[in-house]
Protein backbone atom coordinates (compact mmCIF):
# COMPACT_ATOMS: atom_id res chain seq x y z
CA UNK A 1 0.00 0.00 0.00
CA UNK A 2 2.97 2.40 0.94
CA UNK A 3 4.23 1.90 -3.02
CA UNK A 4 1.11 1.92 -4.08
CA UNK A 5 1.17 5.78 -2.66
CA UNK A 6 4.47 6.02 -3.13
CA UNK A 7 4.71 4.58 -7.24
CA UNK A 8 1.53 6.30 -8.14
CA UNK A 9 0.92 3.00 -10.36
CA UNK A 10 -2.21 0.95 -11.22
CA UNK A 11 -2.48 -2.34 -9.57
CA UNK A 12 -1.34 -4.12 -12.59
CA UNK A 13 1.69 -2.00 -13.13
CA UNK A 14 2.96 -2.41 -9.40
CA UNK A 15 2.73 -6.29 -9.37
CA UNK A 16 5.10 -5.91 -12.63
CA UNK A 17 7.09 -3.63 -10.87
CA UNK A 18 7.44 -5.67 -7.86
CA UNK A 19 8.12 -9.02 -10.07
CA UNK A 20 10.92 -6.97 -11.65
CA UNK A 21 12.71 -4.26 -9.22
CA UNK A 22 14.61 -6.11 -5.91
CA UNK A 23 14.16 -3.09 -4.55
CA UNK A 24 10.38 -3.44 -4.56
CA UNK A 25 11.46 -6.92 -3.15
CA UNK A 26 13.32 -6.11 -0.23
CA UNK A 27 10.81 -3.09 0.69
CA UNK A 28 8.18 -5.65 0.98
CA UNK A 29 10.08 -8.59 2.53
CA UNK A 30 9.65 -10.94 0.05
CA UNK A 31 11.17 -12.94 -2.84
CA UNK A 32 9.77 -13.55 -6.07
CA UNK A 33 11.52 -16.39 -8.44
CA UNK A 34 11.91 -14.85 -12.13
CA UNK A 35 10.40 -18.37 -13.42
CA UNK A 36 7.59 -17.77 -11.51
CA UNK A 37 6.89 -13.96 -11.11
CA UNK A 38 2.98 -13.06 -9.59
CA UNK A 39 0.09 -13.30 -12.10
CA UNK A 40 -2.67 -12.00 -10.39
CA UNK A 41 -2.97 -8.36 -10.04
CA UNK A 42 -6.02 -8.43 -8.16
CA UNK A 43 -4.03 -9.09 -4.50
CA UNK A 44 -3.36 -5.65 -4.47
CA UNK A 45 -7.39 -4.94 -4.51
CA UNK A 46 -7.96 -7.88 -2.22
CA UNK A 47 -5.11 -6.87 -0.17
CA UNK A 48 -6.69 -3.12 0.02
CA UNK A 49 -9.79 -4.67 1.10
CA UNK A 50 -8.97 -6.92 4.17
CA UNK A 51 -6.69 -3.89 5.91
CA UNK A 52 -9.42 -1.74 4.81
CA UNK A 53 -11.61 -3.61 7.17
CA UNK A 54 -9.57 -4.03 10.13
CA UNK A 55 -7.68 -0.48 9.72
CA UNK A 56 -8.21 1.61 12.97
CA UNK A 57 -6.67 5.12 12.06
CA UNK A 58 -6.40 6.16 15.42
CA UNK A 59 -4.44 3.08 16.57
CA UNK A 60 -2.50 2.78 13.85
CA UNK A 61 -1.18 6.72 13.86
CA UNK A 62 -0.33 6.55 17.75
CA UNK A 63 2.46 4.15 16.87
CA UNK A 64 3.40 6.03 13.52
CA UNK A 65 3.61 9.43 16.28
CA UNK A 66 5.67 7.23 18.92
CA UNK A 67 8.05 6.36 16.39
CA UNK A 68 8.63 9.87 14.98
CA UNK A 69 8.86 12.03 17.94
CA UNK A 70 11.83 11.70 19.04
CA UNK A 71 13.23 13.10 15.51
CA UNK A 72 10.67 16.09 15.96
CA UNK A 73 11.99 19.30 16.85
CA UNK A 74 9.10 21.19 17.30
CA UNK A 75 6.19 18.70 18.99
CA UNK A 76 4.45 21.55 20.81
CA UNK A 77 3.91 23.70 17.97
CA UNK A 78 0.44 22.57 16.12
CA UNK A 79 -1.10 23.67 12.56
CA UNK A 80 -4.18 22.64 11.62
CA UNK A 81 -6.17 23.30 8.12
CA UNK A 82 -9.22 21.28 6.45
CA UNK A 83 -9.10 19.82 2.73
CA UNK A 84 -11.14 17.70 0.15
CA UNK A 85 -9.74 14.30 -1.38
CA UNK A 86 -12.06 14.16 -4.43
CA UNK A 87 -13.05 10.68 -5.58
CA UNK A 88 -12.71 9.27 -9.05
CA UNK A 89 -16.19 10.00 -10.64
CA UNK A 90 -17.43 11.82 -13.57
CA UNK A 91 -18.98 15.91 -12.68
CA UNK A 92 -22.90 14.79 -11.34
CA UNK A 93 -25.80 16.20 -12.74
CA UNK A 94 -29.63 15.58 -12.36
CA UNK A 95 -29.70 14.52 -16.00
CA UNK A 96 -26.76 11.69 -15.95
CA UNK A 97 -27.82 10.41 -12.52
CA UNK A 98 -31.08 9.78 -13.55
CA UNK A 99 -30.26 7.91 -16.66
CA UNK A 100 -27.93 5.79 -15.09
CA UNK A 101 -30.30 5.16 -12.88
CA UNK A 102 -32.60 4.21 -16.32
CA UNK A 103 -30.10 2.30 -17.69
CA UNK A 104 -29.54 -0.21 -15.06
CA UNK A 105 -33.41 -1.00 -13.86
CA UNK A 106 -34.28 -1.41 -17.87
CA UNK A 107 -30.89 -4.09 -18.09
CA UNK A 108 -32.03 -5.99 -15.17
CA UNK A 109 -35.52 -5.63 -16.13
CA UNK A 110 -35.02 -6.79 -19.68
CA UNK A 111 -32.73 -9.56 -17.87
CA UNK A 112 -35.50 -11.02 -15.85
CA UNK A 113 -37.74 -11.07 -18.91
CA UNK A 114 -35.20 -13.86 -20.53
CA UNK A 115 -34.33 -15.90 -18.03
CA UNK A 116 -37.97 -16.27 -17.07
CA UNK A 117 -38.60 -16.45 -20.69
CA UNK A 118 -41.68 -14.00 -20.49
CA UNK A 119 -42.95 -11.02 -22.73
CA UNK A 120 -40.83 -7.49 -21.65
CA UNK A 121 -43.85 -5.11 -19.71
CA UNK A 122 -43.46 -2.20 -22.19
CA UNK A 123 -42.11 1.72 -21.73
CA UNK A 124 -40.74 4.49 -23.29
CA UNK A 125 -37.11 3.72 -23.06
CA UNK A 126 -36.15 3.64 -26.09
CA UNK A 127 -37.86 7.33 -27.06
CA UNK A 128 -36.38 8.77 -23.90
CA UNK A 129 -32.40 7.45 -24.51
CA UNK A 130 -33.06 9.42 -27.90
CA UNK A 131 -34.05 12.35 -26.32
CA UNK A 132 -31.14 11.96 -23.73
CA UNK A 133 -28.65 11.43 -26.50
CA UNK A 134 -29.77 14.45 -28.15
CA UNK A 135 -29.83 16.82 -25.04
CA UNK A 136 -26.37 15.86 -24.28
CA UNK A 137 -25.00 16.54 -27.81
CA UNK A 138 -26.22 20.03 -27.27
CA UNK A 139 -23.66 22.76 -27.14
CA UNK A 140 -26.74 25.01 -25.04
CA UNK A 141 -28.82 23.25 -22.54
CA UNK A 142 -31.11 25.88 -21.19
CA UNK A 143 -32.96 25.64 -17.61
CA UNK A 144 -36.28 24.88 -19.30
CA UNK A 145 -34.71 21.67 -21.61
CA UNK A 146 -33.13 20.46 -18.69
CA UNK A 147 -36.43 20.67 -16.47
CA UNK A 148 -38.34 19.28 -18.99
CA UNK A 149 -36.23 16.28 -19.87
CA UNK A 150 -35.92 15.53 -15.78
CA UNK A 151 -39.19 15.34 -15.49
CA UNK A 152 -39.96 12.78 -18.32
CA UNK A 153 -36.82 10.62 -16.84
CA UNK A 154 -38.36 10.82 -13.00
CA UNK A 155 -41.87 9.43 -14.75
CA UNK A 156 -39.64 6.90 -16.46
CA UNK A 157 -37.62 5.92 -13.45
CA UNK A 158 -41.05 5.30 -11.69
CA UNK A 159 -42.43 3.61 -13.60
CA UNK A 160 -39.40 1.19 -14.66
CA UNK A 161 -39.05 0.62 -10.34
CA UNK A 162 -42.78 0.03 -10.10
CA UNK A 163 -42.66 -2.62 -13.14
CA UNK A 164 -39.75 -4.50 -11.50
CA UNK A 165 -41.11 -4.52 -8.34
CA UNK A 166 -43.77 -6.28 -9.25
CA UNK A 167 -42.13 -8.60 -11.64
CA UNK A 168 -40.08 -9.72 -8.32
CA UNK A 169 -43.03 -10.09 -6.36
CA UNK A 170 -44.53 -12.47 -9.29
CA UNK A 171 -41.49 -14.48 -9.68
CA UNK A 172 -40.15 -14.14 -6.03
CA UNK A 173 -39.08 -18.07 -5.73
CA UNK A 174 -37.60 -18.56 -9.30
CA UNK A 175 -35.34 -15.47 -9.42
CA UNK A 176 -31.93 -14.86 -7.35
CA UNK A 177 -31.41 -11.89 -6.10
CA UNK A 178 -27.99 -10.88 -4.16
CA UNK A 179 -27.49 -8.39 -1.45
CA UNK A 180 -25.78 -5.99 -3.78
CA UNK A 181 -28.45 -5.91 -6.19
CA UNK A 182 -31.10 -5.32 -3.62
CA UNK A 183 -28.77 -2.39 -1.90
CA UNK A 184 -28.74 -0.86 -5.52
CA UNK A 185 -32.07 -1.32 -5.99
CA UNK A 186 -32.46 0.68 -2.29
CA UNK A 187 -30.18 3.42 -4.21
CA UNK A 188 -32.09 4.10 -6.77
CA UNK A 189 -35.32 4.55 -5.12
CA UNK A 190 -33.67 7.04 -2.72
CA UNK A 191 -32.60 9.12 -6.14
CA UNK A 192 -35.95 8.81 -7.57
CA UNK A 193 -37.31 10.28 -4.22
CA UNK A 194 -34.84 13.01 -3.67
CA UNK A 195 -35.01 14.20 -7.60
CA UNK A 196 -38.87 13.82 -7.39
CA UNK A 197 -38.44 16.36 -4.13
CA UNK A 198 -36.09 18.88 -5.97
CA UNK A 199 -37.89 18.97 -9.25
CA UNK A 200 -41.11 20.03 -7.19
CA UNK A 201 -39.32 22.09 -4.75
CA UNK A 202 -36.55 23.73 -7.59
CA UNK A 203 -34.32 23.53 -4.52
CA UNK A 204 -31.43 20.69 -3.32
CA UNK A 205 -32.01 18.44 -0.58
CA UNK A 206 -29.87 17.50 2.65
CA UNK A 207 -28.11 14.20 2.11
CA UNK A 208 -27.99 14.11 -1.47
CA UNK A 209 -26.92 11.16 -3.77
CA UNK A 210 -24.38 11.89 -6.37
CA UNK A 211 -23.34 8.56 -7.71
CA UNK A 212 -25.22 5.44 -8.37
CA UNK A 213 -21.59 3.15 -7.31
CA UNK A 214 -20.21 5.77 -4.54
CA UNK A 215 -23.35 6.27 -3.15
CA UNK A 216 -21.55 7.59 0.43
CA UNK A 217 -20.61 10.99 -1.70
CA UNK A 218 -21.86 13.84 -0.88
CA UNK A 219 -21.14 17.25 -2.80
CA UNK A 220 -18.67 19.56 -0.45
CA UNK A 221 -19.43 23.17 -1.28
CA UNK A 222 -15.91 24.82 -0.80
CA UNK A 223 -16.44 27.84 -2.43
CA UNK A 224 -12.77 27.95 -4.08
CA UNK A 225 -12.61 30.09 -7.50
CA UNK A 226 -11.67 27.40 -9.88
CA UNK A 227 -14.18 24.78 -8.06
CA UNK A 228 -17.25 25.61 -6.37
CA UNK A 229 -17.99 21.99 -5.52
CA UNK A 230 -16.03 19.12 -4.21
CA UNK A 231 -16.96 15.49 -4.08
CA UNK A 232 -15.02 13.27 -1.98
CA UNK A 233 -13.91 12.80 1.36
CA UNK A 234 -13.48 15.98 3.93
CA UNK A 235 -10.23 16.05 6.44
CA UNK A 236 -8.76 17.49 9.20
CA UNK A 237 -5.26 17.54 9.22
CA UNK A 238 -3.17 18.79 12.06
CA UNK A 239 0.60 19.44 11.09
CA UNK A 240 3.47 18.97 13.71
CA UNK A 241 7.23 19.75 12.23
CA UNK A 242 5.67 19.46 8.94
CA UNK A 243 4.29 15.83 9.48
CA UNK A 244 0.32 14.97 8.99
CA UNK A 245 -2.33 13.52 11.01
CA UNK A 246 -6.09 13.28 10.29
CA UNK A 247 -8.12 14.29 13.41
CA UNK A 248 -11.23 13.92 11.65
CA UNK A 249 -12.52 12.67 7.97
CA UNK A 250 -15.79 12.31 6.96
CA UNK A 251 -17.64 12.05 3.33
CA UNK A 252 -20.34 14.35 4.44
CA UNK A 253 -19.47 18.63 4.78
CA UNK A 254 -18.36 19.41 8.00
CA UNK A 255 -17.65 22.47 9.71
CA UNK A 256 -14.30 22.40 10.75
CA UNK A 257 -13.89 25.10 12.78
CA UNK A 258 -15.44 23.79 15.70
CA UNK A 259 -12.80 21.27 15.95
CA UNK A 260 -10.37 23.56 17.34
CA UNK A 261 -10.11 22.11 20.65
CA UNK A 262 -10.17 18.78 19.64
CA UNK A 263 -6.93 19.33 17.26
CA UNK A 264 -4.95 20.73 20.38
CA UNK A 265 -6.37 17.55 22.22
CA UNK A 266 -5.21 14.93 19.66
CA UNK A 267 -2.01 16.77 18.85
CA UNK A 268 -1.47 16.21 22.72
CA UNK A 269 -2.21 12.66 22.52
CA UNK A 270 -0.34 11.65 20.04
CA UNK A 271 2.51 13.78 20.88
CA UNK A 272 2.39 13.19 24.59
CA UNK A 273 3.61 16.91 25.09
CA UNK A 274 1.17 20.14 25.72
CA UNK A 275 0.41 22.28 23.08
CA UNK A 276 2.12 25.82 23.28
CA UNK A 277 1.77 27.23 19.97
CA UNK A 278 -1.68 26.28 17.43
CA UNK A 279 -2.29 28.03 14.48
CA UNK A 280 -5.34 27.91 11.95
CA UNK A 281 -7.58 30.02 9.74
CA UNK A 282 -10.23 32.63 10.49
CA UNK A 283 -12.75 29.52 10.84
CA UNK A 284 -10.97 28.21 13.64
CA UNK A 285 -11.17 31.71 15.82
CA UNK A 286 -14.55 30.55 17.73
CA UNK A 287 -15.00 31.87 21.21
CA UNK A 288 -14.75 28.38 22.61
CA UNK A 289 -11.83 28.11 21.46
CA UNK A 290 -10.29 31.21 22.16
CA UNK A 291 -11.02 30.38 25.63
CA UNK A 292 -10.11 26.85 26.09
CA UNK A 293 -6.82 28.64 24.68
CA UNK A 294 -6.31 31.24 26.93
CA UNK A 295 -7.79 29.65 30.03
CA UNK A 296 -5.29 26.60 30.59
CA UNK A 297 -2.64 26.85 33.08
CA UNK A 298 -0.15 27.38 30.48
CA UNK A 299 -1.83 29.39 27.63
CA UNK A 300 -1.85 28.30 24.28
CA UNK A 301 -0.76 31.28 21.89
CA UNK A 302 -2.54 31.78 18.55
CA UNK A 303 -2.58 32.94 15.11
CA UNK A 304 -5.71 34.30 15.67
CA UNK A 305 -6.67 38.26 15.67
CA UNK A 306 -7.29 39.38 18.98
CA UNK A 307 -10.67 40.96 20.06
CA UNK A 308 -11.11 43.82 22.04
CA UNK A 309 -8.16 46.48 22.92
CA UNK A 310 -4.45 46.19 22.00
CA UNK A 311 -2.23 44.48 25.41
CA UNK A 312 1.16 46.06 26.35
CA UNK A 313 3.24 43.67 24.34
CA UNK A 314 0.44 43.69 20.98
CA UNK A 315 3.63 44.12 18.76
CA UNK A 316 5.50 41.57 19.59
CA UNK A 317 2.52 39.15 19.95
CA UNK A 318 1.46 40.52 15.91
CA UNK A 319 4.81 39.57 14.85
CA UNK A 320 4.09 35.91 16.48
CA UNK A 321 1.15 35.93 14.74
CA UNK A 322 2.51 36.82 11.19
CA UNK A 323 4.95 34.26 11.73
CA UNK A 324 2.54 31.50 12.60
CA UNK A 325 0.42 32.39 9.87
CA UNK A 326 2.83 32.10 7.30
CA UNK A 327 4.14 28.82 8.28
CA UNK A 328 1.19 27.23 8.53
CA UNK A 329 0.11 28.64 4.98
CA UNK A 330 3.49 27.34 3.37
CA UNK A 331 3.91 24.32 5.15
CA UNK A 332 0.43 22.70 5.41
CA UNK A 333 -1.36 24.17 2.90
CA UNK A 334 1.69 23.30 0.35
CA UNK A 335 1.84 19.42 1.85
CA UNK A 336 -1.60 18.82 0.35
CA UNK A 337 -0.43 20.13 -3.12
CA UNK A 338 2.31 17.25 -2.60
CA UNK A 339 0.24 14.96 -1.46
CA UNK A 340 -2.39 15.38 -4.15
CA UNK A 341 0.34 15.97 -7.17
CA UNK A 342 3.13 13.50 -6.34
CA UNK A 343 1.31 10.53 -3.57
CA UNK A 344 -1.52 9.45 -5.80
CA UNK A 345 -4.81 11.31 -4.19
CA UNK A 346 -5.71 13.88 -6.50
CA UNK A 347 -8.86 11.25 -7.39
CA UNK A 348 -8.98 8.44 -5.23
CA UNK A 349 -9.56 5.20 -7.82
CA UNK A 350 -10.72 3.43 -4.69
CA UNK A 351 -14.64 1.45 -5.19
CA UNK A 352 -16.10 1.15 -1.52
CA UNK A 353 -15.67 4.07 1.21
CA UNK A 354 -13.30 1.87 3.59
CA UNK A 355 -11.06 1.66 0.66
CA UNK A 356 -11.14 5.47 -0.53
CA UNK A 357 -10.39 6.24 3.27
CA UNK A 358 -7.26 3.21 3.65
CA UNK A 359 -5.91 5.39 0.51
CA UNK A 360 -5.86 8.55 2.13
CA UNK A 361 -4.70 7.15 5.17
CA UNK A 362 -1.70 5.97 2.97
CA UNK A 363 -1.08 9.02 0.99
CA UNK A 364 -0.81 11.10 3.69
CA UNK A 365 1.38 8.55 5.59
CA UNK A 366 3.67 7.58 2.49
CA UNK A 367 4.35 11.45 2.43
CA UNK A 368 5.21 11.87 6.19
CA UNK A 369 7.69 8.40 5.78
CA UNK A 370 9.57 10.84 2.83
CA UNK A 371 9.63 13.60 5.19
CA UNK A 372 10.86 11.97 8.16
CA UNK A 373 14.28 10.71 5.92
CA UNK A 374 16.11 13.95 6.22
CA UNK A 375 15.31 14.23 10.01
CA UNK A 376 16.18 10.76 10.78
CA UNK A 377 19.51 11.26 8.58
CA UNK A 378 20.15 14.33 10.40
CA UNK A 379 19.39 13.13 14.43
CA UNK A 380 21.93 9.99 12.97
CA UNK A 381 24.36 12.41 11.82
CA UNK A 382 24.60 14.31 15.42
CA UNK A 383 24.81 11.39 17.27
CA UNK A 384 27.63 9.86 15.13
CA UNK A 385 29.92 13.84 15.53
CA UNK A 386 29.09 13.62 19.61
CA UNK A 387 30.53 10.11 19.72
Amino acid sequence: MVLKNYSGLSDKDLIAQLNANLHYQLFCGVHINPLNPLDNFKIVSEIRCEIARKMNIDQLQLILAAHWKPYLENPSVVFSDATCYESHLRFPTNEKLLFESIEWIHTQLVNHCKSLKIRRPRNKFDDIAKRYQSFSKARKKTLKKKYKLRRSLIYLLGKLCSQLTDLEKAHKSRLDLSGSYRKRRQVILRVLEQQDQMQQTRKSCPDRIVSIDKHYVRPIVRGKETKQVEFGAKANLIQVDGINFIEHIDFKAFNEGTRGISCIQYAQSLMRKKVTLFAGDCIYATNKTRTYCSSRQTPIYTSFKPKGRAGKEEAERRLMRSMLSKERSTRLEGSFGTEKEHYNLRKIKAQTKETEILWIFFGIHTANAVRMIPKMERALKEIKQSA
